[in-house]
């Protein structure tokens, strides 16, 4: 085939949409892992004045695709091989072959190990991007946990939705405290550290820190890091930055020829509509590197 796209968020679904309108052969292989689906209503994604939930956007984006024919298939892949002038994609029981491929594989939050996550995230009570939903934020009591330096400069960015922003430090010891507590008050930002517990319940949290302690707040943003899933890339010997995504060009081709990357896998602001960018620029450069398919 000409492309084999690697993973089905925004990123993957439409630079397929562009590749099969480019009358392209490509498919899709998806490990049903789009950070995506944790979107329980985003007013930011272009042309959605009223919102709309992640998994019902990657259902209209996955529509758009196969309405041009595009294949998505349900696995993962294991390792990728270069065989000649084509990749080969491994999965556990099948294996692609493709001129081009793009991965679009995402990043993983990592987020606090307590039950109930996966609801409080639905309810709004625990937010994974400040960027996205901050609006959605205005005036709750916010938390924002994780190591020192992140919360405090999350929490600052916060400050523009509410008056109450706690950054509640991870970190036992913490380095350039000084700094960071100038930066907190100059912001209007309380820093709270070593928490105990973190509770959640229907209508916000509550944790326990070491010294008894106990703060409610209505919403948290945990700020515990995020790994991009650049494994493949790297075997392959792509280059990623200090944040460990990965480096692209200016036609989002990493430092492997032929093979391309786009969404939060690449380093820069995790966005939808970034990823749709990217997907674009990716899928015509993809297209202009291929032999011409005339009619």
């Amino acid at each position: 085939m000409d492309c084999l796209i690697i993973g089905a968020g925004p990123a993957g679904l439409t630079a397929a949409t562009y590749l099969a309108r480019f009358k392209r052969r490509v498919s899709i292989v998806d490990a049903g892992s789009s950070r995506a689906r944790y979107i329980p209503v985003s007013h930011n994604v272009p042309g959605f004045p009223f919102g709309i939930a992640g998994t019902e956007l990657l259902a209209k984006l996955r529509a758009q695709a196969e309405q041009f024919g595009v294949t998505v298939e349900s696995d993962r892949i294991e390792r990728i091989e270069r065989d000649d002038r084509e990749f080969v994609a491994h999965a556990s029981q099948k294996q692609w072959r493709a001129r081009r491929i793009l991965l679009a594989t995402g990043v993983v939050d990592e987020q606090p190990r307590i039950d109930g996550l996966d609801d409080a995230i639905e309810r709004g009570i625990v937010r994974i991007c400040a960027i996205c939903d901050g609006f959605e934020a205005q005036d709750h009591r916010i938390a924002v946990y994780g190591p020192m330096e992140q919360a405090v400069r999350h929490a600052t960015f916060l400050r523009t939705f509410s008056r109450s922003v706690t950054a509640v430090s991870t970190e036992q010891s913490e380095a350039d405290t000084e700094r960071l507590h100038a930066l907190a008050a100059e912001s209007g930002i309380e820093i709270r550290a070593n928490p105990r517990e973190l509770a959640l319940d229907e209508t916000g949290c509550e944790f326990v820190f070491d010294d008894e302690a106990v703060e409610r707040f209505d919403t948290v943003y945990p700020v515990l890091g995020a790994k991009g899933q650049t494994q493949l890339a790297v075997e392959l010997g792509a280059r990623v930055d200090a944040t460990g995504e990965l480096v692209v060009d200016r036609h989002m081709q990493t430092t492997v020829e032929h093979l391309y990357a786009a969404g939060d896998v690449v380093s820069g602001l995790n966005q939808v509509s970034v990823a749709v960018g990217h997907a674009a620029i990716a899928a015509t450069a993809i297209h202009n590197s291929l032999p011409s398919n005339y009619l």
